[in-house]
């Protein structure tokens, strides 16, 4: 009766260990160059010579970078989810270089209101976002600790105030966001 019990404990302790076993969820084919980010937005001339820093004066604003449906290594999603321009575009990425651009002109589509389901109230306009690069801890947050660091041009179709102002593009440059309240 003894062996009996042993045996049957030794089965159970063994299917108890062999169902905690956890499967290894991988990540997203771009999640190097994914990730909430602390931007600041300045006109810059073509040279990317600083013409107003914080042009806006909007200070610090949250930008995402993420992956598509797709899941491929070469294109990603850049959107500030209306934080500054309200646009989300995808642009095409290379994951080993950490680099992205749009390769020109593209077309933005964001809706005003997403919950609203009335035809026409959709943002068009064309955005060229140019020299996208994510930089392995570049950036020093406010606290001081080291963060990653992501810098690229933008530009909008529908923006007068280059030509208005003299400058051509914005520059977006700041650091991986934390979540620590001194980082922001």
């Amino acid at each position: 009766m003894k062996k009996a019990i042993y045996l049957l404990m030794i089965i159970i302790a063994g299917v108890t260990f062999t169902s905690c076993e956890k499967d290894e969820i991988g990540g997203t084919a771009s999640e190097a160059l994914a990730g909430e980010w602390y931007v600041t937005v300045d006109a810059v001339d073509d040279a990317g010579n600083t013409v107003y820093e914080d042009f806006f004066g909007l200070g610090n604003t949250f930008l995402f970078t993420y992956n598509t449906a797709a899941d491929v290594a070469t294109e990603m999603y850049v959107s500030d989810q209306g934080y500054f321009w309200d646009y989300t575009i995808k642009v095409s990425c290379d994951v080993d270089a950490l680099t992205f651009t749009s390769n020109g002109d593209v077309t933005n589509m964001v809706e005003t209101d997403p919950d609203d389901e009335v035809e026409g109230d959709e943002y068009y306009c064309d955005v060229n976002i140019e020299d996208g690069q994510v930089i392995y801890g570049a950036a020093t947050t406010p606290s001081g600790m080291p963060a990653d660091s992501i810098v690229f041009y933008v530009s909008f179709s529908d923006d007068a105030y280059p030509a208005a102002y003299g400058y051509s593009k914005y520059k977006v440059s700041g650091y991986r966001y934390t979540g620590f309240t001194a980082d922001e």
